[in-house]
């Protein structure tokens, strides 16, 4: 059967079945983007800094502790993967930034293979058609989603978003050094299909940028993108050298997105994902996993 035409469906990729989304807050999100009135409501309220201060103290509270059992029911969430049981959690955003056991989460070695820095819906670009990254009705210049690409030419990109009931800590796809992550950006639009069909400059939300150099792939850029009410990012990482699948840190409460820009020629993404990008479509991956293939052999 054909998705319902107002639904959002991505490709699961253990399974390879066509799946549709449990949508957090779809409803909110139709009516900020899809209404006439909506707009007005995002940029006089929602999408101020304050709004987002208040949403933080609620989802970091204790007594939103409650809503985790509902979370877990509501998106099928698989607590016995996270590092703790859920009940240990003192609050919705702290079990929303969990760890996981690291079994669960295997990290592919193989150095020929660049792994997935984040869990979520991917999409996959071999190369740039031009100077912009183009996502759906979100345009941006290469060198304004990095603050300056000083000589870098994109590559192969990748564009993960993470829903609110994915894994919300990020890792490095390799081994290699890292610079000192640079916080640019300022706003704090919805990063979901919902909100980039409607226009939304969600690429220029508030953003930290990470150069990583001596990798096997060559230079790499990696932007993890705030979002919507709390957009709050965390490094954990030390600038230096960094391990491929090494935590580089985590994002509060809400959807986010992971930016990985490689240097061109110099990484394949793999086909699947690129097959189900021109469809249109994202892939569900995990953290880890092979997501491209270097040009060295």
């Amino acid at each position: 059967m054909a998705p319902a035409r107002n639904e959002i469906t991505f490709v699961d990729r253990e399974s390879g079945e066509l799946c549709v989304e449990q949508v957090y807050g779809e409803r909110e999100l139709r009516l900020l983007y899809e209404t006439w009135w909506g707009p007005a409501l995002l940029h006089t309220i929602i999408k101020r800094e304050w709004f987002s201060h208040l949403t933080a103290v609620l989802k970091r509270s204790r007594i939103s502790r409650r809503q985790i059992p509902f979370f877990v029911r509501r998106y099928a969430i698989d607590d016995t993967e996270s590092e703790f049981p859920a009940a240990a959690y003192h609050s919705l955003d702290a079990f929303f930034a969990r760890r996981l056991k690291p079994e669960r989460r295997p990290v592919d070695r193989d150095p020929r293979h660049l792994v997935a820095p984040a869990e979520g819906r991917v999409l996959a670009f071999a190369r740039p058609p031009g100077d912009k990254l183009e996502v759906k009705g979100c345009s941006v210049d290469f060198d304004e989603l990095v603050g300056n690409l000083d000589g870098f030419r994109p590559g192969a990109i990748f564009v993960i978003r993470l829903a609110p009931c994915d894994y919300h800590r990020f890792h490095f796809p390799a081994d290699g050094q890292a610079s000192r992550s640079v916080r640019i950006g300022r706003g704090l639009h919805s990063v979901h299909p919902i909100a980039l069909s409607a226009g939304a400059p969600s690429f220029r939300n508030k953003r930290m940028v990470t150069r990583l150099t001596g990798t096997s792939f060559g230079q790499m850029f990696q932007v993890e993108v705030g979002a919507l009410t709390v957009g709050s990012v965390v490094q954990t990482y030390g600038c230096g050298p960094v391990q491929r699948g090494q935590e580089k840190g985590y994002f509060h409460f809400g959807g986010s997105t992971v930016i990985l820009l490689t240097e061109r020629g110099r990484v394949v993404p793999d086909g699947d994902l690129l097959d189900a990008t021109a469809q249109g479509l994202e892939t569900l991956i995990r953290v880890g996993t092979r997501i491209g293939l270097s040009t060295n052999g």
